[in-house]
């Protein structure tokens, strides 16, 4: 393989994943010259250290970490920048609020502890607008940063917090596991940009082929995903790559993975509204003076347009 060249991933864990699991595993990424390496991270602040080191090529990340990087309001310690910038879009994604058993309403999260990914990430903006709208104020709860969602699902099946914010597979086996599904930010969102795929700009104004490249693998991973004629083998790939899912949970991971609502978006399109209802969130809840609204900023969308022949 050592006329390949190696292109190095960091992701979240999650059922988002399988495009570049069925590319990987279809062979795609080698069609393209490509040897593929993917890395799970624990929390969005492992990753942007690590992108920002240059242990990374390509990042998979929620379009919220790009824009508080962008803006110097990242999680991580001052001075640490990973210089994302959006590559091509991958998920609306849908986040649910998992509860222990004995929480049935928001009113039984008062007093109670909230397990985030770190509590100034876009994720933790959702919640706090889900709360916001159902009359829960932020003093009513308490927040713990926890990491991504495998540990913070953990975390709450554990009894040491009462509620988080999850996305698939991991909503569905907390469903599964007796636990409840509070609410869902579709339910309050029309569009919301949850996942992208981005790129240090160095590394993408540096290496334009292999970038190309990359998405145009990536972008055969996905129609592979989204053809009803392998949702059985896809199914099957993500079981594979993630055995915590139980038998039962995969009709319902497979169902909000493909539905554009919740999961994947056909082509890898950005979601020009649901980007601005990221920067919406950050403005109001961010530590930023100024409203966000150009999303052009967070955006190198050049080697898609070369790749797709689309503007």
């Amino acid at each position: 393989m050592s006329d390949l060249k190696t292109v190095r991933v960091i992701a979240f864990p999650g059922a988002p994943n399988l495009p570049t699991f069925a590319a990987i595993e279809q062979g795609f990424f080698v069609e393209e010259g490509l040897n593929v390496e993917i890395s799970l991270t624990p929390s969005s602040v492992a990753q942007a250290e690590k992108t920002a080191a240059g242990e990374f090529d390509i990042v998979f990340t929620a379009f919220d970490n790009v824009v508080a990087y962008g803006e110097g309001q990242g999680a991580t310690t001052e001075g640490v920048n990973p210089d994302y910038v959006v590559l091509i879009g991958a998920t609306q994604l849908e986040l649910a609020i998992v509860t222990a058993p004995e929480v049935k309403t928001y009113e039984d999260l008062k007093g109670r502890s909230i397990a985030l990914d770190a509590l100034t990430t876009g994720f933790a903006f959702v919640l706090f607008e889900m709360m916001a709208r159902s009359g829960l104020s932020r003093d009513d709860v308490t927040f713990a940063a926890v990491g991504a969602t495998p540990q913070r699902w953990q975390s709450v099946k554990a009894g040491e917090h009462a509620a988080t914010l999850t996305i698939e597979p991991f909503t569905s086996i907390a469903r599964r596991s007796g636990f409840n599904v509070l609410d869902v930010s579709s339910n309050h969102f029309d569009s919301y940009q949850g996942g992208v795929i981005a790129a240090r700009r160095a590394y993408a104004a540096e290496n334009p082929e292999p970038v190309k490249a990359f998405i145009r693998a990536y972008l055969k991973g996905l129609e592979w995903t989204l053809n009803p004629a392998n949702r059985e083998a896809g199914a099957v790939l993500l079981q594979a790559k993630m055995p915590d899912i139980q038998p039962a949970a995969v009709p319902s991971i497979m169902a909000s993975l493909l539905s554009p609502r919740s999961g994947l978006t056909p082509g890898a399109k950005i979601l020009p509204e649901g980007m601005k209802a990221v920067l919406d969130l950050r403005s109001r809840y961010g530590s930023g003076n100024t409203p966000l609204t150009d999303i052009s900023k967070y955006l190198d969308l050049s080697f898609y347009e070369s790749v797709t022949g689309s503007k």
